[in-house]
Order: C-alpha cells, then sequence, then structure tokens
C-alpha cells in the first residue's frame, strides 16, 4: 500500500475530481486526504454518513495540535469523517490562511500517511488531493514520503508544455536530476490526461513520447475521461447510473492499472513493515477494525445505484470534470 499525492501545474485540470473519482474505486482501503493548502470543497459540497453535513473542523485543522505531539498513523482515523457513500475523507481546510497552523508539519504528516499502510489494525491507501502546486507550495514536502505523484493535465499545449516542465522540476527535486524512461527512481511521477475518449489513446502516446525525450523522468500512467456529467453525477447533483459514467469507467481503468503496475511491490513492502511491527505490537486486544472487516464493505461506488447514491459519493466539481481544484 502507498500514499498516492495528486496534483495540477496550474488551471484547473480536475485535481480533486479525480481523487475522488479513483478513490471512490480504489481496490483496497483507501483514505481520500485533501491536503491542499489552499483549501478543500469537500466539506461544502458533501453529506456526512449521517446525512448532515461533514465537521469543518474536523480534518486536517484539528490534525495539527496532534502532530505537533507526534503522529502516529492509526491516529489519522480519529480526524476522518466518512461520507454518505462509505468514502472515508480528511477533509481539508477551510481557507488558505489556515494553513500557517500547518506550518513545518507537512513532513510529518507526510510520513504519516504513507506509513498508514504499514499499520497492523487498520492498513489503508492514502489518496492525497495536494490541488495546484507551485515552487513554494508546503504540500511538497508530502512528495517524498509518496510512492507516486501523480500529475494532472488537460490536453492543450500549453497545459501539456506545463506538465513537461513541472513533471522535470519535481524530478530534479526529488530524485536529484532528470531521467529517463529506463531510470525511474522514487517516488514515479506519474501524468493522467484529462482527454475526450476518442483521442485518449493516441494522445496518450504522443506525451509520453514527449516526456520522455524531454528526460523529465515521469511517463503517462493512464487517461481520466472528460466528463461533465459524470463529474455532476459524481457531485451529486445529477442522477444516472455513476458506474457506467466515463468519468468512473476510466477511472477504475486508472486505478486497475496502477497496481497491476506497482500494487505487488507496495503491498511486498507494507508486509514487510508489518511483520516488524508485529515484533513490538502492544495489546492485540486494541486492535483497531481490520482491513478485512472494511473489505466487506464493497467497492465505494455501487454497481447497482439508485438515484440518490450520487450524492452519497461526495465529490466537487464546477459543472464539469474539469472545474475546481
Amino acid at each position: 500500500m502507498a500514499l498516492i499525492a495528486l496534483a495540477a501545474d496550474k488551471g484547473s485540470p480536475g485535481v480533486t475530481t479525480a481523487a475522488v473519482a479513483l478513490a471512490a474505486v480504489w481496490p483496497r482501503r483507501v483514505l481520500l486526504a485533501e491536503t491542499d493548502p489552499a483549501g478543500g470543497d469537500l466539506v461544502y459540497r458533501s453529506a456526512a454518513a449521517h446525512g448532515g453535513p461533514l465537521n469543518p473542523n474536523t480534518g486536517m485543522l484539528s490534525i495539527a495540535a496532534t502532530a505537533r505531539r507526534g503522529l502516529v498513523p492509526d491516529q489519522l482515523w480519529d480526524h476522518v469523517q466518512p461520507l454518505s457513500g462509505g468514502l472515508e475523507v480528511l477533509v481539508g481546510l477551510g481557507i488558505a490562511e489556515q494553513a500557517a497552523g500547518l506550518a513545518g508539519l507537512w513532513p510529518t504528516l507526510g510520513h504519516a500517511f504513507a506509513s498508514l499502510a504499514d499499520s497492523p489494525h487498520a492498513a489503508a491507501d492514502v489518496i492525497a488531493d495536494c490541488g495546484r502546486i507551485s515552487g513554494d507550495t508546503p504540500a511538497l514536502d508530502l512528495f517524498p514520503h509518496a510512492s507516486l505523484v501523480l500529475l494532472l493535465s488537460r490536453t492543450e499545449p500549453e497545459s501539456l508544455a506545463r506538465v513537461r516542465d513541472r513533471a522535470a522540476a519535481l524530478a530534479g527535486k526529488l530524485h536529484g536530476g532528470p531521467r529517463g524512461a529506463a531510470s525511474l527512481a522514487n517516488p514515479v511521477i506519474g501524468v493522467v490526461l484529462i482527454a475526450d475518449t476518442g483521442t485518449a489513446g493516441k494522445l496518450a502516446s504522443q506525451v509520453n513520447d514527449m516526456l520522455v525525450h524531454a528526460q523529465t523522468g515521469a511517463r503517462v500512467l493512464g487517461t481520466i475521461a472528460d466528463d461533465p456529467a459524470g463529474a455532476e453525477q459524481l457531485a451529486g447533483r445529477r442522477r444516472g447510473r455513476l458506474d457506467k459514467s466515463l468519468l468512473i469507467r476510466s477511472a477504475r481503468k486508472v486505478a486497475a492499472d496502477i497496481h497491476q503496475q506497482y500494487g505487488a511491490a507496495w503491498a511486498a513492502s507494507a508486509q514487510a513493515n508489518q511483520a516488524q511491527h508485529a515484533q513490538q505490537a502492544p495489546n492485540p486486544a486494541q486492535q483497531a477494525p481490520s482491513q478485512a472487516q472494511h473489505a466487506q464493505q464493497g467497492p465505494n461506488v455501487p454497481h447497482q445505484q439508485t438515484p440518490h447514491v450520487p450524492h452519497q459519493q461526495a465529490g466537487h466539481t464546477q459543472g464539469h470534470a474539469g472545474a475546481g481544484t
């Protein structure tokens, strides 16, 4: 299991929509963390499992006090709220000014997110919605702890140029310099394109060639459909079979491809770390609910949806899959 950080360079490619969609179809237990220093939106657009609003004070805001005293990965669950569809969310900050309360704590959070995979009690992958990144955003301090950094991009020429340059800059920061496709380093830097399904395959190949030729240290890992109707369903503003939408179908393929390429290595690493922790485990009677118990609840996006289910799949967009952050 692993920490997967999603981000974008500039514009509105749909980072949050992609993060929610991927978390909703993730094949293992997952925690969706809104880690954008500019603030999150789920608290304003999503219903909690009890049917009421999410608590804006429980999440990234409340975790700051805990993290200053040291943060054990399992303590993350104390700040998590379940959405009405079952997705477990660490709600983001309300406004950018609140990010000052997390000053100096981002590496601690990154380590806790990554180490949650090793928890013998309630292990989970973490998908972190980091929003837009630049050279000075504190969310960059999460990236060295990630197993995978996914950069979201639309397919306009200027967007592709920015993601190429951002990938190269991240490779320099995280890997010490540019790399070719044969020398990818950890964390892996991947690009996910938000594209029309009719041209997605061809574009993905072309953009991947561009990234390799520029020695960015990144490669295209998939495409997510530019699906305004599916995004509206994910946000709970439109009825329909969300699981049949292009958005969810494409997100499911990206998730499956990522697990096919990296899942075995992540699982092996987590098992090795869990074995080490087991030797030092305290009283097992104090264990939290197990991952197996969670798995019995099924995926976060049901295959048989009712018209009300889109409200339960709490995402947030601004009218189409690429709006918002």
